[in-house]
């Protein structure tokens, strides 16, 4: 007996520690990211320009694919003074055993600096693409059963263009992309709180999610999707509503808004980095089990 006690134990172990975030490079990636050299991220800035190269640097040394010739899928738009601005999604590929697709998002850009100072973003949103970073590291060394897309979208501040940009215009056949799972804020929570919002039109997707908290010392809460509750409604309010708007089915993790949102405030020091690291390995969880069941949502075009 003892030997087969010892071999269940080890896969225990095995299966536990292959589903860990490494949360030495998950703090190191949004520490930099939101860091004062990257003068806010905004659209079109050299700041910009230096995540989106930082990102696509990331995907290069964990071994990820560029879908087509290059990480960067370019497009452009015209900002309120009408004056045209040149934004770049950066998108990294793993191909599964199946053609249908999972994208994998969080936007880079943020406010940049105005009189006032910097806007460093560190959970709006740096928390996201640190943490897509870490489950693209994750589905390198494990991988996925499902096609999947890791999308960095450009200029979502500026009205989610580079989302729109992607959906219009995707690297793969928009019929293959079964599910968005999008992360907009997720560093940074008092009450160790996570939202899944997208729930309420695709049921299935809050009972393979449920659960996934279990033991990460955060609870995952559902919700923020209902239909006619204005600003209480979510599926527009970040990247995962160009899909939502197509009938692809979503999950957008993030927390409630807090007193440094939008603020030169939301620094790497005001971020809470237990929750940060304990949102980020229930997501991870989850992403997992969407990717098994993912035959279970069905999308509706």
């Amino acid at each position: 007996m003892k030997p087969l006690i010892t071999l269940l134990l080890l896969i225990v172990t095995l299966t536990s520690s292959a589903q860990r975030v490494d949360r030495d490079k998950l703090i190191r990636d949004i520490q930099t990211l939101s860091s004062a050299d990257f003068e806010g991220r905004k659209t079109g800035t050299k700041g910009n320009k230096m995540a989106a190269d930082f990102i696509s640097s990331r995907f290069k040394a964990l071994g990820i694919r560029a879908y087509q010739d290059s990480f960067f899928h370019s497009f452009s738009f015209k900002n309120r003074q009408n004056v045209a601005i040149d934004g770049r999604n950066v998108i990294g590929f793993i191909k599964g055993k199946s053609d249908r697709a999972i994208v994998i998002s969080a936007h880079y850009d943020h406010m940049g600096i105005n009189d006032t100072g910097v806007f460093y973003g560190a959970d709006d949103n740096a928390s996201g693409v640190a943490a897509m970073l870490a489950f693209a590291e994750y589905f390198s060394k494990n991988p996925p059963k499902h096609t999947l897309l890791f999308v960095a979208f450009d200029a979502e501040e500026s009205g989610l263009r580079g989302a729109a940009a992607f959906v219009k215009n995707p690297t793969i056949d928009k019929k293959s992309i079964a599910l968005n799972v999008n992360m907009d804020m997720i560093a940074h929570n008092d009450k160790n709180e996570l939202y899944a919002s997208g729930t309420y039109k695709h049921p299935v997707i809050k009972t393979i999610i449920e659960g996934q908290d279990k033991d990460t010392g955060i609870k995952i809460l559902f919700g923020h999707d209902l239909p006619d509750s204005g600003k209480e409604d979510w599926t527009m309010q970040s990247d995962q509503g160009p899909f939502a708007a197509e009938n692809i089915p979503f999950v957008y993790f993030g927390v409630e808004d807090h007193k440094d949102y939008h603020k030169i405030t939301d620094t790497f020091a005001n971020i809470n980095l237990d929750f940060y690291y304990n949102a980020s390995r229930a997501i991870l969880k989850s992403i997992i089990q969407l990717d098994k069941r993912l035959d279970e949502v069905k999308t509706g075009y």
